[in-house]
């Protein structure tokens, strides 16, 4: 397994910008698709992003257009850079990773994934 560590949360308005790092250790991260997930109060753990390791890149309808998920493997990092946040994107943001045979091929479900952060809060007012 590889260790995640999620950085880059905060508290910000509608309408501002975040950027979410996710940076891994452990194993060779090249081969991981790493998705994004969160979870507001009350809530379950939903999908939000995610990235295969061969750069396909996949969003739930609610982010397309405002959130972007890229990779940089040299640095073994993930970047969800978060634009136009809206009060309903509140919620503690986790990393995860799965090895993957397949270039294009992610996950959708927390249990398709392996490792996980610890979450990084995001908090957006209105």
């Amino acid at each position: 397994q590889v260790q995640l560590v999620e950085s880059g949360g905060g508290l910000v308005q509608a309408g501002d910008s975040l950027r979410l790092s996710c940076a891994a250790s452990g194993r060779t991260f090249s081969n991981y698709a790493v998705g994004w997930f969160r979870q507001a109060p009350g809530k379950e753990r939903e999908f939000v992003t995610a990235i295969s390791w061969g750069g396909s890149t996949y969003y739930t309808d609610s982010v397309k257009g405002r959130f972007t998920i890229s990779r940089d493997n040299a640095k073994n990092t993930v970047y969800l850079q978060m634009n136009g946040l809206k009060p309903e994107d509140t919620g503690v943001y986790y990393c995860a990773a799965r090895i993957s045979t397949y270039y294009d091929r992610v996950g959708y479900h927390p249990d398709e994934y392996d490792s996980w952060g610890q979450g990084t809060q995001v908090t957006v007012s209105s």
